[in-house]
């Protein structure tokens, strides 16, 4: 299997990592009006099924180091299986939750919040598990993506002031935070250490983010069957709905999932050299991303009062810096 051999390669793919997952939400834009997420979800968990199977296939069954994929899936025990699946759930209720939240609110809103939450409390839970890396600039840099949260949060309390949004966005993202803050700690548990040296019943890092999609898919029969049938807003919606959707609707679900699991393939490939920690935090730098196509792009704060874009430009300095001082600690 392929495997990162330096920091310097890890961190690219940690930078390939956020710009991935601070952009796959776009697919969702892009369907048409009539196209509940609901239904956009079932293709965005296809999308990164079939994602994590083409790197198993392809990088994960070549070169010299570690297990093939087929070789190693057959040798993993039940405890490696059962946490790689554990992350899969506890992401796919974060995700799910974070998705709703971004219909609400808004990529500039929830990504800022709930993502940047989870960037906090999974380098924190990552390192206690892995203590790789200067924790001074680490948990510096932590801070610093803290403040953000605490900016972003300011500047969505203005636009409630001028009625444009709801405050469920907000609730949504904090508790989509909460819980996709100890996902990676599951998948990181599952594989072995030292992806050069493989070691019996562990994962190696292609098999664990198959085995965590197989969770999210298992997951996604109860979660997003359910909000089908109670959603957060709007009226239920049917099955009968999804497979009447068009074939555009269906293929931007299906490359969303695509593009956010290419991310996660490289983050988790990164964490043998960089360690979990920095490699999820890194990662989750994909809040920067996702907030300015938000705020630039997507224009979701344009009728906000004024001084809220000082508060937003402030927001993604304090992120910029807290990314940099994460980078510097290993």
């Amino acid at each position: 299997m392929y495997i990162v051999e330096n920091y310097s390669v890890a961190v690219f793919f940690t930078i390939v990592t956020m710009l991935c997952w601070g952009s796959w939400a776009n697919t969702q834009k892009l369907t048409t009006k009539d196209w509940r997420f609901e239904t956009f979800y079932w293709d965005y968990v296809l999308g990164i099924v079939i994602m994590a199977l083409i790197f198993a296939f392809t990088l994960g069954s070549n070169g010299e180091g570690g297990r093939s994929f087929l070789e190693d899936f057959k040798q993993a025990d039940s405890k490696s299986f059962e946490s790689a699946l554990i992350g899969g759930v506890i992401f796919n209720a974060a995700n799910i939750l974070l998705v709703s939240a971004i219909t609400i609110a808004g990529m500039s809103v929830a990504f800022p919040v709930g993502i940047g939450l989870a960037l906090v409390i999974g380098v924190i839970v990552n390192y206690l598990d892995n203590p790789i890396g200067d924790k001074l600039l680490l948990f510096a840099g932590v801070a610093l993506i803290a403040l953000a949260i605490l900016l972003n949060a300011n500047a969505y309390r203005k636009m409630q002031g001028n009625n444009s949004v709801s405050s469920k966005g907000l609730a949504l993202s904090v508790v989509a935070g909460v819980l996709m803050g100890y996902f990676y700690k599951y998948v990181a548990a599952s594989m072995f250490a030292d992806f050069n040296v493989p070691e019996t019943g562990k994962l190696s890092p292609y098999t664990a983010v198959v085995v965590f999609s197989v969770g999210i898919l298992i997951s996604n029969f109860i979660f997003n069957t359910y909000l089908m049938i109670r959603p957060f807003e709007g009226k239920p919606v049917s099955y009968g709905q999804y497979f009447s959707g068009s074939f555009t609707n269906h293929l931007m679900g299906i490359l969303g999932g695509m593009i956010w699991c290419v991310g996660m393939s490289f983050s988790i490939i990164a964490s043998g050299k960089a360690g979990a920690a920095i490699s999820y935090g890194l990662g989750q730098g994909a809040t920067i991303v996702a907030a300015i196509w938000g705020i630039y792009i997507w224009k979701e704060f344009k009728n906000a009062p004024i001084g809220t874009n000082k508060i937003l430009n402030i927001m993604l300095v304090c992120y910029l810096i807290g990314l940099g001082l994460i980078i510097a600690a290993r």
